[in-house]
């Protein structure tokens, strides 16, 4: 189909293929490597990127991390600095993986690339120092709609078993019938115009569309793993959040939602490490961060 549009001038000014990891800022107290694991039946393989606190002893939980770009930007570079603070501060073994994107390869191209990273993590936990007992997705944007797309084909597939879910101002709902959908149309960083052509590429027009590719169609949220959501004031997407958060809490899923009020999508919930909090983004990193950490440690949302 063909990419017109503001998010298609993105695609053309700011595609790249991830950098060596030579090439990367050093993360202190990270260790960093990649693999090339096997793809779904057919599809090319699949780039991950581990991170692991250094010199961790004892089997860590593992977390599936998955970038957001509105289905159509963004690899493991993204999220580097992220997913690095996040596995010094739950501290676990985090596995980021570069899928496929729209609109070359529309859905479902991108959640088959998250599924098998999602099996490998868990078939090969004893190779990378994580515990298969505790394994988790996480993402933000377009990724918490690929992190909880996970969670429902992990549920009707019958495993990997996750006992977490992070979902941090996610794409959920590609009808955009909300108010919030309607009421910011022009909003910096996202808005219904953005998300409407961003829906458009990421399912190449198919007529048919299961639950897992957008995850507010499912009828049914029971099941699920506990969930940590977060939503911002002034983005488009806060309403298909809060109304999927009350959706799993009425499904008897744990479940904690933050909104921010005030603030835009994408405005910083994982920009900075717990020990810079000297303003709000940095404020809002710590709490993603020791969301993260009560989910796969203490219980899930609202454990000490």
């Amino acid at each position: 189909m063909p990419v017109t549009g503001r998010l298609a001038d993105a695609v053309a000014d700011h595609r790249a293929g991830p950098r060596p990891l030579g090439e990367l800022p050093a993360v202190p107290g990270a260790e960093v490597s990649e693999r090339w694991i096997p793809g779904a039946p057919g599809a090319p393989r699949v780039r991950v990127r581990i991170y692991r606190p250094a010199g961790a002893g004892a089997a860590l939980p593992a977390v599936v991390w998955i970038h957001g770009g509105g289905f159509v930007l963004g690899n493991v570079d993204s999220v580097h600095h992220s997913a690095a603070q996040a596995a010094l501060f739950a501290p676990a073994v985090v596995v980021a993986v570069s899928y496929r994107l729209a609109p070359e390869d529309p859905f479902p191209a991108g959640l088959d690339d998250c599924w098998a990273a999602l099996e490998w993590t868990a078939g090969n936990a004893a190779e990378i120092g994580a515990d298969p007992g505790r394994l988790a997705v996480a993402g933000a944007s377009s990724g918490g709609c690929l992190a909880a797309g996970l969670t429902l084909l992990a549920r009707d597939r019958g495993g990997p078993a996750l006992v977490f879910q992070h979902l941090s101002t996610p794409v959920l709902d590609d009808r955009l019938e909300t108010d919030s959908m309607a009421a910011f149309t022009d909003t910096p960083i996202w808005n219904r115009r953005l998300a409407q052509e961003s829906w458009e590429l990421y399912l190449g027009g198919r007529a048919e569309l299961p639950a897992h590719a957008a995850p507010a169609r499912a009828a049914d949220l029971g099941g699920l793993p506990p969930a940590y959501l977060s939503t911002a004031g002034l983005d488009p997407l806060r309403d298909e959040g809060l109304l999927y958060g009350l959706r799993l809490a009425r499904a008897g899923v744990p479940v904690e939602v933050h909104n921010f009020p005030g603030a835009y999508h994408a405005f910083g919930g994982w920009a900075g490490g717990p020990e810079q909090d000297g303003d709000a983004p940095h404020r809002v990193a710590l709490e993603h961060l020791t969301a993260l950490r009560r989910g796969l440690h203490a219980g899930g949302p609202g454990a000490i």
